[in-house]
This record gives C-alpha cells, sequence and structure tokens, in this order.
C-alpha cells in the first residue's frame, strides 16, 4: 500500500530505529520524490512536524505498530569523529594554539619522523592544506607523536570550531 503526501510518496519502509529523543525515529525507506525520483533515503520523522512526508510516515507507524522499532544504540567514537566538521587551517592552528600546542612543535615533531613519503606527506599537509579533517591521517599520526590521546584530540576539535 502507497501512502501520498504533497506529491511525495512513501513506498515502502525497511526498518525503524529509535533514535536518542523519545519519540523521533530514523525510517529506513524508499520514497518518490516530488521530481518523481525514486530512491532509499533515511527521513526523520517526529511527532510534531506535520510538512512533507512526515505525516505520512506517522500514519504508517501508527498503521504498522508492530513493526520492530530498532532501540537506540548512541554512535561509537569513530562515528563521531567522522562527523566532526572539517576545520579551516586557521581553525587548526589557532585550535593547537589555545591548546598550548604551538605551530613550531608540531614542525618539529614533522621534521623528527625518518626520511620517507610518510614524512613529505606530512610536511605538504602542514604547510599547504586549506582544512583538515578529524580522520585525516595526519591528525592522527601528530597526535601520536605529541603524546595526545584521541579524547584530547576531539576536545581540542571541538573547541577550534569557535575560532
Amino acid at each position: 500500500m502507497k501512502h501520498t503526501s504533497q506529491r511525495l510518496t512513501l513506498n515502502s519502509v525497511s526498518a525503524v530505529f529509535a533514535t536518542a529523543e523519545p519519540g523521533v525515529y530514523v525510517v529506513q525507506c524508499n520514497i518518490t520524490d516530488v521530481h518523481g525520483e525514486n530512491y532509499d533515503t533515511n527521513y526523520y520523522t517526529r511527532a510534531s512536524d506535520e510538512f512533507g512526508l512526515n505525516p505520512t510516515i506517522r500514519q504508517w507507524l501508527t498503521d504498522n505498530s508492530s513493526f520492530p522499532i530498532q532501540p537506540y544504540a548512541p554512535p561509537t567514537a569513530e562515528e563521531v569523529r567522522a562527523s566532526l566538521p572539517p576545520l579551516s587551517a586557521r581553525q587548526f592552528r589557532l585550535g593547537l594554539a589555545n591548546a598550548g600546542i604551538s605551530s613550531m612543535r608540531v614542525t618539529a615533531a614533522i621534521d623528527a619522523m625518518p626520511v620517507g613519503l610518510e614524512k613529505e606527506r606530512a610536511q605538504i599537509d602542514w604547510e599547504y592544506a586549506t582544512t583538515f579533517s578529524r580522520s585525516q591521517h595526519l591528525i592522527a599520526m601528530i597526535g601520536t607523536i605529541l603524546g595526545l590521546s584521541d579524547e584530547r584530540i576531539d576536545v581540542i576539535w571541538q573547541n577550534s570550531l569557535d575560532s
């Protein structure tokens, strides 16, 4: 049975996951959008949302109350890190400075690496990158050289977002 709402069509639901917020779910479903495109998507649904496909999805959840809802599973530390936004070179360097880590200390750590491709890549990234991502190899490598835990790097990263 297809449910429709404002030219959007809910074709099927393959899974429903609880979120950390009570009554809010992630619905893995197949939809047809307003342009007639058909695709799989994750739809976040909240009872108070009266727009788009949400009323249709909420009705589907009511009509299919025995459909299994997977329990909420908090994201792993790796998933959280992967979702952190990139930092500009300025933000990254200011974040390090605010954490008491000078640019000269990072440069010295890279200079102390054994000669080879990894050192050259690290130097190029440090000197020329305009943005840095939390999952970038350079970040983990420099963190290890400087004795920073992943958790400490995460704090520096979060604080750098405001720089």
